[in-house]
């Protein structure tokens, strides 16, 4: 038995068909602040791998999982990404995943968590996620992004390929950094089934990459999965985020999230396309083409004063 890593990636040929086949949320803005204290608005969008064979379900895109929380001085941004590899044991990856957000969530929202360590939130869902009596066996990938408002600051955790990017003034000013063992095989937390452990990636919540970051009125924050970023170039996505550099309508930020979403999607599908994972695979020696089939989750955020 190898390692779980990332698999499926067989090409489907079921590209989008409809805009009633992808979730979109808008989250509740902040109340009132005091004067300078900024928060974020954010929404989200995003698409199952296989449409037809997933139920919608809250906070999940497929294997995806996501969150959006608020504490007092807080707004908190997370994502994660089952490993789909799981799925040919009889595991659903898509229940790690979900665990890990929903718990990061509820501690966010009782607030045991610190703003300033975010790398601590991520541990302390995945050391409950161990405890818990039954087992949600799997692995996944996870970033989450914390705004303090009183230093005007994120807070920044990433494990794996998913990611973050800001941009002001057209420009990327802070992103995370990819953490991969190996090509297409990101670091990831897990929990395998008793006795493979050994055969199991599981890097610990600790190895997170964590950044800080002091933000100012209007910048743009991004928060996606692998699905996102290896299929959509970086001056193509910098386009869209450019857009809505101090955007404060809901609707706007909406339809922007929602066309990232769709861009990543109908390139996923595209077998002609020289993609950003299709460019990484032949700098790793593997000659292929097109986009990489994968469940999209898009996060999109203003920083507004």
């Amino acid at each position: 038995m190898q390692a779980i890593t990332w698999t499926g990636r067989i090409l489907s040929r079921a590209i989008w068909n409809g805009i009633n086949n992808y979730s979109t949320n808008c989250t509740e803005p902040s109340p009132p602040l005091k004067k300078f204290e900024p928060h974020i608005l954010s929404v989200v969008s995003g698409f199952p791998k296989e449409i037809s064979q997933n139920k919608l379900k809250k906070g999940q895109f497929g294997d995806d999982a996501w969150f959006t929380a608020k504490f007092k001085t807080a707004d908190v941004l997370g994502v994660a990404d089952g490993v789909g590899g799981w799925r040919n044991y009889g595991i659903d990856p898509g229940e790690f995943s979900s665990f890990l957000m929903r718990t990061c969530e509820r501690l966010v929202t009782s607030g045991r968590f610190r703003s300033a360590e975010p790398a601590n939130l991520l541990a302390h869902s995945y050391y409950e996620l161990l405890e818990n009596k039954q087992p949600v066996l799997g692995s996944s990938t996870a970033c989450v992004v914390v705004l303090n408002r009183d230093t005007s600051t994120v807070y920044t955790a990433n494990i794996g390929d998913s990611g973050f990017v800001i941009v002001r003034h057209g420009e990327v000013v802070h992103r995370s950094e990819e953490q991969q063992h190996y090509f297409n095989t990101p670091y990831q937390l897990s929990l395998p089934p008793p006795g493979h452990s050994r055969l199991v990636l599981n890097d610990r919540p600790e190895s997170a990459n964590t950044t800080n970051f002091r933000v100012q009125d209007g910048d743009v924050i991004l928060l996606a999965t692998d699905g996102v970023f290896d299929n959509v170039p970086d001056q193509i996505l910098l386009n869209e985020l450019k857009s809505v550099e101090g955007e404060r309508d809901p609707l706007r930020l909406q339809s922007v999230a929602n066309s990232i979403a769709l861009m990543a999607r109908k390139l996923a599908f595209d077998q002609t396309f020289m993609s950003p994972f299709a460019k990484a695979a032949r700098a790793n020696g593997i000659n292929i083409i097109g986009g990489k089939p994968d469940d999209i989750t898009v996060l999109l955020a203003t920083v507004a004063m």
